[in-house]
């Protein structure tokens, strides 16, 4: 992942033309979480429509994102799938004061293959580890990625986590999880409502009470170390009416 961000770091240098150039040059290094790579990309493309270098983007789990920021790794914006990381960094100095805001919500589901027939009510007493049978369940990493936080919270609040947590597949992030899935590697995924939208690969098997996880919310914020003068505005324009419109038509809702 280190590598992977000095890479970008120096893409991101290179299409200032050259390191020499004045910092005004330099379009903004964004961390966003994984599950909004379809969304943030087609945002990043109408901010260059509008006469701005686009953004340069990172995309992966919020909690690796997070940790590449504490070591220092150079970013302008960061958006985060849950609240928690996001304080990490604000616990710890890292956001420029005053630019967190609240942004995008979520929902959570089970999917399957686009041609499973299953369906799973997701309620207590759900018989899921029976549908599961020998199949795989894949999701985000439970301990540390968002969806597999919001993911084992559901499982737990619904007491179906006891009898598939031995059949559950970590993956790196909710795409990871997603791929799991695509492929046939894992009959069931927990992924968010957006990943299921964006692939023609799987279907939603069963959709996760509202009330079963925390609620599901992307903060975002400028960091402390940000250097290009081109994050506000663009900060400015995610959470801009036309801005959030984008993030709708993928299947987000405005917080």
């Amino acid at each position: 992942m280190t590598r992977r961000l000095l890479a970008l770091f120096l893409l991101f240098l290179g299409l200032s033309g050259s390191a020499a150039l004045a910092a005004d040059a330099r379009p903004p290094l964004v961390l966003a979480a994984a599950s909004l790579q379809e969304s943030m990309n087609a945002a990043a493309d109408a901010w260059a429509r509008k006469g701005h270098a686009r953004p340069v983007i990172s995309f992966a789990a919020s909690s690796a994102l997070a940790r590449q920021v504490e070591a220092g790794a150079p970013a302008d914006l960061f958006v985060s799938a849950d609240e928690p990381w996001m304080d990490e960094l604000e616990k710890r100095g890292l956001l420029r004061p005053n630019t967190r805001a609240p942004f995008l919500g979520n929902a959570l589901v089970m999917v399957a293959g686009a041609g499973a027939g299953t369906q799973v009510s997701l309620r207590p007493g759900a018989p899921l580890a029976r549908l599961l049978g020998d199949g795989r369940l894949a999701m985000a990493d439970p301990d540390a990625v968002p969806a597999g936080k919001y993911g084992k919270a559901a499982l737990e609040k619904l007491g179906l986590w006891a009898g598939v947590q031995t059949r559950v597949v970590r993956a790196e992030n909710v795409r990871a999880a997603l791929a799991l899935v695509e492929r046939g590697a894992a009959k069931f995924g927990i992924v968010y409502a957006t990943d299921a939208k964006a692939s023609s690969k799987v279907r939603v098997a069963g959709i996760f009470p509202a009330d079963s996880h925390p609620p599901i919310r992307y903060p975002l914020a400028i960091l402390k170390s940000s250097i290009s003068p081109d994050a506000a505005g663009f900060r400015a324009f995610l959470l801009s009416r036309e801005g959030r419109a984008i993030f709708a038509r993928f299947g987000f809702r405005a917080l």
